[in-house]
């Protein structure tokens, strides 16, 4: 299919200060899974948010870049020297059904740059107008939900959890038309480690081409586990390598309370990185059942059923590759099982690991002074029956006593310090954290376990806190952001909200009102949308 021509614009911006030194390896080496393709015309262009520090790692020219000539760029009106823009074909099973053709309906890779420490790196647009897979939508997309990519990519960031990020939101001076009515639209521009996804797999897989399913193995392989490309059964260890990432990846999700709201195999990137935040959602008061997205009205989604989501996901992704595993049908299935079944104990090993950060627990008796708990932290100890229930018996505690999940691991490191009831330093009443303490027997456990390593209270308390945030995106903090930036053009206090969420461990960088969860009256029913 040919690509549209973009209109002339009155005064084409320079492109070549911008620094992108662009490498097209997706689009070279897999053209069976993208369609050639350009960004509609905005009409007037106008730059929102640019990430200077992301820009710098990326080796570009931030000043450049922060300007009309970036908003030109971001916004689609022009490509720059050695982008090869495409529309990537996917498939995927959403909400458990399958679709065997989905893809970019309003996005495009415009290539791949080789960041500050070698790390090949994506550069894509979201928002920038229909594509050949748009499906009848419009491909546009309104700034709020542009925003909160920008802001909750960068705040999982911060917390150390692998994710896209955001470059730039542009306004485009279209507008897209939403059920609320006309919303001014915008365009993200967005940076990942790739956007394979297991719908990339289950695309090619639908159609049977073995030759484009080897590439497809071979071009992911080469990006993300170079190290497997000699190994004897590669395809086989591939989703071994990808479900370890998942497994690590959904345990920090659920160790800061986020759910991701839509994990579509589409939205599932074999990167390990959260990817497509859109009706995504941190959890205040601590509920496994809780579900945000006003599309997941059955809770497939649901916080509590993440890890076996990810695993439903694999199988997927294992299913796939089961020509490449083994040439005897039932071997590669029963390979592909057993990493499939593997894949709790794998989830189980990173979410003991984060939780006993969480909770000031060494894995392992006469550990050193320093605050890190030992050489590996996934390793098999004594302790982990007793930790994996201590863990399990304090969220237990949390959800009777409607505590607020972020502030009541935080008011634990207060705990640490202290022999008795938490200091007010960092929460207050009504919080769910200091006011809201663990009862007596479990503390007693807790304060037994935390004996069996040689750290100070100090030294185990300073651990805790860098374990645990004190600032997350909260909902309605967001909702106020984002209504301000789209209904008011004002930036105030989305750039209030992303200064104090990119500084999620430290207490002193933002005011109180940006750790406290919401009033009740907010939080009640309170849901997100997709954005589309």
């Amino acid at each position: 299919m040919a690509a549209p021509t973009t209109p002339a614009l009155d005064a084409t911006p320079d492109l070549g200060p911008a620094g992108f030194v662009f490498d097209n390896s997706y689009a070279r080496e897999l053209d069976g899974l993208v369609v050639a393709w350009k960004a509609a015309p905005a009409p007037a262009p106008e730059m929102v948010k640019f990430n200077r520090a992301l820009a710098s790692e990326l080796g570009l020219n931030g000043d450049w870049l922060d300007s009309n000539n970036g908003a030109q760029l971001f916004a689609g009106n022009a490509v720059p020297p050695g982008a090869q823009p495409v529309a990537q074909a996917y498939a995927g099973h959403q909400f458990g059904g399958f679709s065997p053709q989905l893809g970019d309906g309003r996005a495009l890779l415009l290539g791949e740059v080789i960041d500050q420490q070698g790390q090949r790196r994506d550069i894509a647009f979201k928002g920038s107008g229909r594509t050949p897979f748009s499906r009848g939508g419009d491909g546009l997309a309104a700034i709020g939900p542009m925003l909160r990519e920008y802001l909750i990519s960068e705040a999982m960031h911060a917390l150390g959890i692998p994710s896209t990020r955001s470059l730039a939101v542009v306004r485009t001076g279209d507008q897209a038309l939403r059920d609320s009515g006309p919303l001014p639209g915008a365009v993200l521009t967005r940076v990942a480690s790739s956007h394979i996804r297991v719908g990339t797999f289950q695309f090619v897989a639908a159609r049977q081409d073995l030759g484009l399913l080897q590439r497809l193995l071979d071009h992911s392989i080469a990006r993300h586990d170079p190290g497997l490309k000699d190994h004897e059964q590669p395809a086989l260890a591939f989703v071994q390598a990808v479900a370890e990432r998942q497994a690590r990846l959904i345990a920090q999700w659920m160790g800061v309370g986020f759910i991701h709201g839509v994990m579509n195999t589409d939205n599932m990137a074999l990167s390990g990185e959260t990817i497509d935040y859109g009706p995504c959602a941190f959890m205040d008061t601590y509920d496994p059942g809780t579900v945000f997205s006003s599309i997941d009205r059955g809770g497939r989604y649901a916080y509590a059923n993440q890890p076996e989501i990810a695993r439903w996901n694999l199988a997927r992704l294992a299913e796939t590759l089961l020509p490449l595993m083994h040439a005897d049908t039932d071997q590669a299935v029963a390979l592909a099982t057993q990493v499939i079944n593997d894949f709790p104990a794998r989830y189980q090993r990173h979410w003991l690991a984060l939780m006993r950060g969480k909770l000031g627990l060494a894995p392992n008796k006469g550990m050193g002074q320093g605050a890190e708990p030992g050489p590996d932290p996934l390793a098999e100890t004594p302790h982990d029956a007793d930790d994996l229930a201590l863990a399990q018996d304090f969220l237990t505690g949390l959800q009777q006593r409607g505590a607020d999940f972020t502030l009541a691991f935080r008011g634990l490191a207060d705990l640490a310090e202290s022999s008795g009831a938490a200091t007010p330093a960092e929460t207050s009443p009504g919080a769910g954290g200091a006011d809201s303490p663990p009862d007596a027997a479990w503390l007693a456990r807790w304060r037994a376990r935390c004996t069996l390593d040689s750290r100070t209270a100090e030294q185990r308390a300073a651990a805790m806190r860098q374990a645990n945030a004190i600032h997350i995106p909260r909902n309605h903090l967001v909702e106020q952001a984002l209504t301000a930036a789209s209904e008011r053009a004002d930036m105030a206090p989305f750039e209030q909200l992303l200064a104090a969420v990119t500084q999620p461990f430290d207490a002193g960088a933002a005011d109180h009102r940006y750790r406290l969860p919401a009033p009740a009256e907010l939080a009640a029913g309170y849901k997100t949308f997709c954005g589309t």
